[in-house]
């Protein structure tokens, strides 16, 4: 069973296909005595607080009641797969089917001398299977409002989809009573009513592919608490009565000695109490060198003993380690986002029951006024056609397919309409530090000797040769012929030394210095104390602290050029690191950041972005660490860059795959472009239906010509969204529209 933090129950739910179904199934779990439930449309979950003697089932029980599925959370990820994979087979089945109905349909239906035999039979086989297989996930979501007398944006495809098939359906068995309709310029021959199944096949094909590609940018929604869980180690070895137990991690109590090998996870918060090893903490600071610990050393659960047998008294286990807290950060700022409310279902909760009456008032008011039963449902099958949303669920797909594509060709990738939304209002760009604005790889920048020896970074390359810490990886690769070394040994948590030349060479810190009872000269202490951003690593030879070697993580080529443009955009930029003050400041100074903001650790960075939406602030977050995975949910649009780690891109909006910082700036001005276009094309499908009802009402456009006016309003919407081809074909610095 899976339980959140506070011992709430957590479940998968399936079958929702807007926010209105979460607020149903939510009020449906809160109507049993003592429950009290949430239930997130984004991520597709479910967490319920169950009273005593209450079941897990029976909370599953109340949801499939509901007309949805639901399962403890654990298998998200295959789960919703198999649902992509299923609406994807739907839309390849419509689309197959669809092209060759569209041709056949209406070139037959309006020039009869292309006629055949058996044509009409044709076309209905063509178009069976798309409007029963393609289109139920329609049908089925229509059927389920209906037994909650609720409706939506699926009741009316739905209806528009069967009313259109069934008169046509209707119009080839029994044999059409009238001499075609009017389009304007004449009339069509008898049969035209064929041409209502390409309405059907166009109608799903199009909305399927919409439903197909929102699911697919909601599926990482789930990616973040997924791959924070799996950060954790799952077993733990507990030093009880002088012999080593291995235990599931969550046996851990606080107090326990933990035994933690090379290579393996911490298994809890706790502090050293025997041992040095070096521990990689990339995971919850992002700081790409190993922290070096020892007796009364604080270590992080999560985190990774790089080398040496630590072993480690746990001070915090469970929901209290730090992992653990970073996953409930990530999980409420999913819900926070998931509060982001849909224009399409908000209006459609209203328009959807007002068609359904207009279109039975149309078909009531022509019977009471004398005409036929063939005129009156032909002016009502006309009301609920052209009131098909086609074009309302093409507005948002197809302006976030065409965005989408073009920010690929710039390299970023948009996961979803939520990043559209976002970004109509970012005014402050936080940057990360390590690993964002820099590489995350440690350089030589130079080297200095304190006793006139020019020979400091060869004896330093050849010891460090043999090394396998970040910093004399860096040192060994700056030494391009270092001479032999014998007697190499890691020093653990301190440096390393060997023999070179005949030699003794110690390189290390100044406290692996004093550990060796080798004096460090002021001059040394001097030299340490003003390198600013920089890391300072003393060189010994002989008993004698002979020079220095100076190393930084480098600053990206693009970032001050990154930082320009988004200043030129009107943009505020923060750069947030958990590096000390002297390095941050001077890396934000070098790239132009207006403000720093250091040592901090992965919840102080949630509570710097919050305090700056507090502010009043609109902000974007850039990160490429796990330990940045929770500020980036946190933010109004989080940014991840591609090489960083994969609890980052799943917790962002964006994923820059451009090794550019320049890409920021793109994402800002290319979505305010799509979300503007999104705009257009709502207006111009909600116009266009405010105007066309009416119409349709009151005859003036019979079902033939309410498709075709349908159909022509979804190419205007596809072709204002494929102007977005073009957006940012010159890199021009224009403010995000929107």
């Amino acid at each position: 069973m899976t339980t959140t933090t506070d011992g709430a129950v957590e479940l998968s739910v399936s079958g929702m296909t807007c926010a209105a179904c979460a607020t149903r199934i939510e009020r449906k779990l809160n109507k049993v005595e003592g429950v009290r439930a949430t239930v997130n449309y984004a991520t597709e979950r479910a967490v319920v607080h169950l009273p005593q003697g209450m079941h897990t089932d029976d909370a599953v029980r109340v949801v499939r009641d509901a007309g949805y599925d639901a399962s403890v959370a654990g298998h998200d990820r295959e789960r919703t797969g198999d649902t992509v994979a299923g609406l994807r087979r739907r839309l390849v089945v419509a689309a197959v089917l669809a092209i060759p109905l569209g041709n056949l349909s209406i070139s037959l239906a309006l020039v009869p001398a292309l006629r055949f035999p058996g044509w009409e039979a044709l076309c209905v086989l063509l178009a069976l299977p798309v409007v029963t297989y393609s289109a139920w996930p329609f049908h089925r979501a229509a059927l389920r409002n209906l037994r909650h007398g609720a409706s939506s944006m699926d009741t009316l495809v739905s209806l528009g989809v069967l009313a259109s098939f069934g008169w046509a359906l209707w119009s080839l068995v029994a044999g059409s009573s009238g001499p075609g309709y009017w389009l304007g310029f004449g009339v069509t021959a008898e049969g035209a009513d064929a041409v209502y199944l390409d309405v059907a096949a166009g109608v799903t094909t199009f909305l399927l592919a919409g439903r197909y590609f929102e699911l697919r940018s909601r599926r990482s929604a789930v990616g973040l608490l997924t791959a924070l869980a799996g950060i954790a180690a799952k077993d733990a070895r507990v030093l009880r009565d002088g012999a080593e137990t291995t235990v599931p991690a969550a046996a851990v109590l606080v107090g326990d000695l933990l035994v933690v090998r090379p290579g393996e996870a911490l298994p809890a918060d706790g502090v050293v109490t025997e041992g040095y090893s070096a521990v990689d903490t990339a995971s919850m600071t992002g700081e790409p060198v190993p922290v070096e610990v020892g007796p009364g050393d604080h270590v992080t659960g999560g985190t990774v003993n790089s080398a040496g047998r630590l072993l480690v008294r746990a001070t915090a286990v469970g929901a209290n380690t730090q992992l653990a807290q970073m996953r409930a950060l990530a999980e409420q700022a999913a819900q926070r986002k998931a509060a982001v409310q849909r224009l399409v279902d908000r209006v459609c909760a209203v328009f959807v029951p007002v068609v359904l009456v207009l279109s039975a008032l149309t078909l009531a008011g022509w019977l009471l006024t004398g005409h036929s039963a063939r005129e009156a449902f032909t002016a009502a099958v006309a009301v609920l056609i052209i009131a098909c949303p086609c074009a309302l669920g093409l507005a948002t797909p197809t302006a976030l397919m065409v965005g989408v594509a073009r920010a690929a060709q710039l390299g970023i990738l948009v996961k979803g309409p939520e990043v559209l939304e976002a970004t109509r209002a970012v005014d402050t760009v936080v940057l990360d530090k390590t690993g964002t604005v820099t590489t995350g790889r440690m350089e030589v920048t130079g080297t200095t000797s304190f006793t006139g020896a020019r020979d400091v970074l060869r004896w330093a390359g050849a010891v460090e040769a043999a090394s396998e810490h970040p910093i004399g990886v860096a040192i060994a690769a700056a030494c391009d012929d270092p001479p032999p070394v014998t007697g190499f040994e890691a020093l653990i948590g301190a440096g390393a030394r060997g023999e070179v030349g005949g030699a003794p060479v110690a390189v290390g810190s100044a406290e692996l210095m004093a550990r060796l009872d080798l004096p460090v000269p002021a001059s040394a202490t001097a030299w340490l104390s003003g390198l600013g951003a920089a890391t300072g690593v003393l060189v010994a030879r002989d008993g004698e602290v002979v020079g220095g070697i100076a190393l930084r993580d480098t600053v990206r080529p693009s970032a001050r050029d990154a930082v320009a443009r988004l200043h030129s955009l009107g943009l505020r930029t923060v750069l947030l690191t958990g590096d000390h003050e002297v390095a941050a400041h001077a890396v934000g100074a070098e790239i132009g950041v207006g403000e720093v903001i250091a040592n901090v650790r992965p919840a102080d960075k949630v509570a710097a972005v919050e305090r700056l939406r507090a502010q009043g602030r609109h902000v974007a977050m850039v990160g490429d660490g796990i330990n940045d995975g929770p500020a980036l949910a946190a933010a109004d649009l989080g940014m991840a860059v591609a090489h960083g780690s994969d609890i980052a891109a799943q917790a962002a909006d964006v994923v820059l795959v451009r090794d550019d910082l320049g890409a920021i700036a793109d994402t800002v001005v290319l979505a305010g472009r799509t979300l503007a276009t999104i705009r257009g094309n709502l207006v111009w499908a909600f116009g266009y239906n405010a105007a066309a009802l009416p119409l349709a009402a009151f005859g003036l456009l019979n079902p033939l010509i309410a498709g075709a006016a349908m159909s022509l309003s979804s190419v205007l919407v596809v072709a204002n969204s494929l102007r977005l081809r073009t957006a940012l074909a010159t890199r021009a610095d224009t403010p995000a529209e929107g």
